[in-house]
């Protein structure tokens, strides 16, 4: 805010008889009795000492000038490395979760007060966005796979042979009738690029620091969620994500467990998915054998190669 700037309007006009008309004729001894004619101020600025203002006048100064510049610097650092360390934060664990490339053996078991069932699972990763999943077992599901490469998912049904390509809404749907979605077990990188990330706040936990993250959907993203909250340990590790539905309302829950090393870094070996409202039921991932690799085969996540491992 500046000081305050004041002007005066230029005064009436005023009708004055000639100076020279009135003093026409007279001696100079009785010019300088004559009482002298009013003459209309000429108006000049106000010198700035005369200004009403809050304070002194306001001057270039570079010493205050960098002061000042420093200071807002230092009020928003906070918030810009907030921003920056959330979705800093989301990127090293989702990098740590995949890893650069990865082959897996693992189970899962569909829970439901009434029943249960088991499937084994081969499944290969590789960078942010690649995945293939074939069912081992039981053998009426032995061959079904599912391959996700970039943004485009296929679906492989051995008894018809026959490669269906998912639309972008079945993404979200869940897969093989368990409390996993497609895009949960091919851990999509929609994550990264269709939300944006706050720091919420942090933890300790068992002698670690737990970040919790918000995450928002970004206009236009083709996501089901309204929200997402993460908690991540600080050396990566994602130890539980949360879904909530367009109201707020949480719908799901992801919670890890069992770390373990695994091929030098440590790694949750059991993941549960719960819906909230009926936490008796729920999909329990754990991993029988993993290894993280740095590159798979060129061939690996291509639609023929989808036919070849599922039969």
């Amino acid at each position: 805010m500046g000081g305050y700037r004041g002007y005066v309007r230029g005064l009436p006009s005023l009708s004055i008889p000639d100076h020279n008309d009135m003093v026409a004729n007279v001696s100079p001894q009785e010019q300088l009795r004559q009482p002298q004619p009013f003459r209309s101020p000429v108006m000049k600025p106000l010198p700035p000492h005369a200004l009403p203002s809050a304070g002194p006048p306001l001057e270039p100064s570079p010493r205050k000038g960098l002061a000042v510049l420093v200071s807002l610097t230092l009020l928003l650092i906070p918030v810009l490395c907030a921003a920056e360390s959330a979705g800093s934060i989301v990127y090293a664990a989702f990098d740590y979760w995949r890893g650069e490339a990865s082959i897996a053996q693992l189970t899962m078991t569909i829970h439901r007060p009434t029943w249960e069932r088991t499937v084994t699972i081969d499944a290969w990763t590789q960078g942010e966005s690649d995945s293939l999943f074939v069912t081992r077992a039981p053998a009426k599901d032995r061959g079904n796979g599912t391959l996700k490469r970039g943004p485009t998912m296929w679906i492989y049904n051995p008894k018809v042979n026959k490669i269906i390509k998912l639309p972008p809404s079945m993404m979200s749907q869940s897969w093989q009738g368990s409390d996993f979605s497609n895009n949960d077990l091919a851990k999509t990188d929609s994550l990264i690029h269709d939300y944006t990330h706050t720091l919420m706040g942090q933890t300790a936990q068992d002698g670690h620091i737990v970040y919790t993250i918000q995450s928002v959907p970004r206009p236009d993203a083709p996501v089901i969620w309204g929200m997402i909250t993460l908690e991540i340990r600080e050396d990566h590790l994602l130890l539980k994500e949360t879904f909530f539905d367009e109201d707020l309302e949480p719908v799901k829950e992801m919670t890890a467990s069992n770390i373990q090393p695994v091929d030098g870094k440590l790694f949750p070996l059991t993941w549960k998915m719960a819906k909230t409202e009926t936490p008796e039921s729920y999909t329990l991932m754990a991993y029988k054998h993993l290894k993280f690799i740095k590159e798979l085969p060129p061939n690996t996540f291509t639609r023929a190669n989808l036919v070849k491992v599922g039969r």
